[in-house]
């Protein structure tokens, strides 16, 4: 299984350039990437910008601005407000629209907080979720014709048959690099919008235009849990809420605002 980018060469600016392979592929449209892989991308660039010991991502926003294309991507990442403890580190990802010209098609905003010792007070609001089950059960969990693409790299486990899933993704972020946890939490945390799915795709569309993920506690090991809820309002908006896990418990939270549509 290929992973979900190909390292390119250097580009102008900062840039770095990347392949998107079919691994990134949408469940909407074959010519545009899940959301997953490029904020795993972002988030990669983010912790690879002026990285420093003692110090990690908490929170990071990615804005969608628009369909971004299964091709070669620029992607660049900067400080945009240095701090001793609380930094802002911003990234962008660059594509070429058909006239050659390029637009940016995504951005993402993290903060970054400098770390220390606070053992004696953790506390995680959320009760665990149940083990990761034995064999996958994916088909109880995702639309069906949704088994294309990006939702082929996954192996996803579900609960119950219901809104409570465990998956990790099958292949790699970039090449056959090893993800971080921030990384790899972001390979799979906008997969909930599918996972909460309340209408059904051949009547209705459901993208999100953005995903934001917080994290009181970096994720151990592969697995990461989703119990997701989907809430939608009357006038086209609707809310994806979800409760990040590990193996060992809670782990954070991500949310999806939805601009929901019927299809024609």
């Amino acid at each position: 299984m290929r992973p979900y980018y190909l390292s390119g060469r250097s580009s102008e600016a900062g840039f770095e350039r990347y392949l998107a392979t079919e691994s990134t592929v949408s469940v909407w449209a074959a010519t545009m990437q899940h959301g997953a892989p490029p904020s795993a991308l972002l988030g990669r660039a983010i912790e690879r910008c002026g990285p420093r010991d003692g110090a990690r991502v908490a929170r990071m926003t990615m804005e969608i601005l628009g369909p971004i294309p299964v091709a070669e991507i620029d992607v660049r990442a900067w400080v945009e407000r240095p701090g001793k403890r609380v930094e802002l580190v911003a990234a962008e990802l660059v594509a070429a629209r058909p006239d050659g010209s390029r637009r940016v098609v995504a951005t993402a905003r993290a903060w970054r907080i400098a770390t220390s010792d606070t053992t004696a007070v953790t506390l995680a609001a959320d009760a665990p979720l149940p083990p990761v089950p034995a064999a996958p059960d994916a088909d109880s969990t995702i639309p069906s014709g949704w088994h294309v693409g990006y939702v082929k790299t996954v192996d996803l486990r579900s609960l119950d048959g219901g809104r409570r899933v465990w998956v990790r993704p099958r292949t790699a972020v970039v090449d056959d690099e090893r993800m971080s946890p921030l990384v790899r939490t972001l390979a799979v945390a906008d997969i909930a919008n599918g996972v909460g799915a309340r209408l059904d795709p051949e009547k209705w569309t459901f993208l999100n235009t953005d995903l934001t993920v917080d994290l009181f506690r970096n994720p151990n090991g592969e697995w990461i849990g989703l119990d997701v809820q989907t809430s939608l309002g009357p006038d086209g908006v609707g809310l994806c809420s979800t409760v990040l896990h590990d193996e060992q418990g809670p782990i954070g939270r991500a949310l999806q605002t939805l601009e929901v549509r019927a299809r024609d």
